[in-house]
């Protein structure tokens, strides 16, 4: 039975969370690492009631190797060292083997701490690898884990193992890192960026002076340092998801949105859009136009009048983010293709998948994430929601089918990778309507009498109703009517509105 050795991965979470996510993507996909190798991650353990660096350390205990990644920030501290510090003091005692890498040139402005952090590592005589961007990331830490495995274990990968490796590592795009001096800091979309770092370091506006704003994109690879100058400019991947037009520097940066009335494309689309702009807005746009080229039937379900949607509009975002974050940005002659049909919505991204994965293996959902712009799939996600990395089209899959539709089919067509989302054609009464869409679910309409049934339906049609309508429309007392009105506030299916004679009940919405 093959050892498995387990390699804790330890570094400032929030500041090199990228690196962190590299890392952790090479060990679990590389052939030969993956079946050495277990990355352990103290974000993605299982819960636990202990308190962190407590459970920073029992996850270490448990491991056989450490690897240690420094940047600018030494991180919070947990008495007179910050957790990573007192990690790597961990590590020293139990004599594991220790492998560093350092990001950036030794002339880096790092904070005090992280200073005294790494002049302690080479007081203690262990060597260290610097890497610039999260390709030489990838190819230090492997040529560093295959030394030590054939080294201490005899271990060694075949030829074969290490072409598949290369190809692994190469499907990093060096895109994204380019430090570019064509747009100043003070020329991106800051509201976007703000919108970001909210996300992200989960803050609220009031939080973040200008200077945090800045520092946060700059610690998620957007916004680079000029030296010398202290200038700050935006990188490319910055460009793309913050500058007000990024196709003025990149014109691939683009949505070409066309709707078209048959089905096939024509020189005459119904609705055309050349979509511009920061890509987490043109997103949105790309959204927006697939919403108004497309149906949106009333549904009467029970007493809920329901608009509904003819295609799940989250796989559809998800299928637009994905093109976004994972197309082949090296490809400057092509855009990003949305055409609607009657029958079908077709997202089109530049680029095939990168190797090692493959088309079959995508159909099948049987692969490992493997992304060609991290940073950008990361900050993306950030914007979008969409946290579980690498089930993106399994989400997509089950969305569509819990829409009553067919499942979205994968395909290539002269070098763009397509999603396809067949649609319900003229059978709209396929479409299924989740609960949580009803503002009065099957279960609670059990629970009514049929005066407050009769109600809703009435607010419905109306707006709203008043006790004195109820009162005249039933016949019934005072107390009758205010039970039952009551009753359906209780349930959260009516607010009430205003005072006095002036009092009415309207529908609560979903989100209040």
């Amino acid at each position: 039975m093959t050892q498995v050795f387990r390699i804790f991965v330890s570094s400032v979470q929030k500041e090199l969370e990228d690196e962190r996510l590299i890392v952790q993507n090479l060990v679990s996909t590389d052939p030969f690492l993956s079946a050495h190798c277990a990355p352990v991650l103290y974000e993605y353990e299982p819960a636990s009631s202990e308190k962190a660096l407590e459970g920073c350390l029992k996850a270490l205990d448990s491991c056989q190797v450490y690897l240690l990644i420094i940047g600018v920030q030494y991180g919070a501290f947990n008495g007179d060292l910050s957790i990573t510090h007192t990690e790597y003091r961990r590590a020293r005692e139990e004599k594991l083997p220790i492998l560093a890498f350092i990001k950036g040139s030794r002339g880096m402005d790092r904070e005090e701490g992280t200073g005294a952090f790494l002049r302690e590592l080479e007081d203690d005589g262990f060597k260290y690898k610097r890497f610039g961007n999260v390709i030489e990331l990838q190819k230090k830490v492997r040529e560093a884990l295959v030394k030590l495995l054939k080294d201490r274990f005899g271990i060694a990968p075949t030829s074969d193992e290490n072409t598949i490796a290369k190809q692994t590592i190469e499907a990093t795009s060096t895109f994204e890192s380019q430090p570019l001096t064509r747009i100043p800091w003070k020329d991106l979309d800051h509201k976007v960026a703000l919108q970001l770092v909210k996300a992200a370091e989960n803050k609220k506006e009031e939080e973040l002076s200008s200077t945090d704003l800045l520092a946060g994109v700059m610690l998620r690879g957007l916004v680079w340092t000029s030296p010398g100058s202290e200038e700050h400019y935006a990188t490319a991947a910055g460009v793309v998801l913050l500058a007000k037009d990024p196709s003025v520097v990149f014109p691939q940066c683009r949505v070409l949105a066309d709707a078209y009335r048959g089905h096939e494309p024509d020189g005459e689309p119904r609705d055309h859009e050349d979509i511009r702009g920061s890509m987490p807005l043109v997103i949105d746009r790309a959204v927006a136009f697939i919403d108004r080229n497309t149906r949106h039937p009333m549904k009467v379900i029970g007493l809920n009048r329901v608009r509904i949607d003819e295609y799940p509009i989250e796989a559809l975002r998800e299928a637009l983010v994905n093109a976004v974050a994972h197309r082949q940005y090296e490809d400057a002659g092509r855009k990003i293709i949305l055409e609607v049909f009657p029958d079908r919505v077709i997202v089109s991204s530049p680029g095939l998948p990168p190797a090692p994965i493959t088309l079959a293996s995508l159909r099948k959902g049987n692969y490992r994430p493997c992304s060609r712009n991290p940073v950008l799939a990361q900050c993306l996600s950030y914007f979008h929601r969409i946290e579980e990395r690498g089930s993106g089209f399994r989400r997509m899959r089950d969305q569509m089918l819990n829409h009553g539709l067919e499942k979205p089919l994968l395909g290539t067509d002269t070098g763009y990778f397509q999603v396809i989302f067949p649609g319900p054609g003229e059978n709209l009464d396929c479409i299924l309507v989740p609960e949580a869409r009803l503002s009065v679910t099957l279960a609670i309409e059990a629970q009514l009498n049929e005066r407050q049934k009769e109600i809703i339906n009435y607010v419905l049609e109306n707006g709203g109703v008043s006790s004195g309508w109820c009162r005249e429309r039933f016949n019934v007392a005072y107390q009758t009517v205010y039970r039952d009105l009551n009753g359906l506030k209780d349930l959260g299916i009516l607010k009430q509105e205003g005072s006095g004679r002036s009092t009415r009940y309207v529908m609560r919405r979903g989100d209040e």
